[in-house]
């Protein structure tokens, strides 16, 4: 398993373009951030965190395999922001798979 100094420079400097990209997807879709701080925090930097290691934004819940290529992907292949969730999961849920993305609706009666 691969490690990343969550204190170095450059995972700090990749958490903030991190953040930087989800608030731009949840204005894209019309979308808030969920309202306990916390999965927000997380999701932000396991998504930081595989951008660092892997070069793409996977979705942290799910495990990044390498196939025979040697090229990686999430097993169920969720790019963030992922097919599921903008066809799926958030319509009918509210909410994303990992929580980080909702609509106004879900956070409004969902509090920490």
């Amino acid at each position: 398993m691969q490690y990343v100094d969550m204190s170095s420079d450059e995972f700090l400097a990749e958490l903030e373009k991190t953040k930087k990209f989800t608030e731009k997807v949840c204005k894209q879709f019309g979308w808030v951030y969920n309202p306990n701080e916390e999965v927000n925090e997380g999701v932000t930097m396991g998504l930081a965190r595989n951008k660092m290691l892997y070069g793409k934004r996977w979705c942290p819940c799910f495990m990044v395999i390498e196939d025979e290529n040697g090229n990686h992907k999430s097993a169920d292949d969720r790019l963030c922001p992922c097919k599921p969730a903008i066809e799926k999961e958030i319509p009918e849920e509210g909410k994303c798979h990992c929580g980080i993305f909702c609509t106004p609706e879900y956070a409004a009666t969902h509090d920490h």
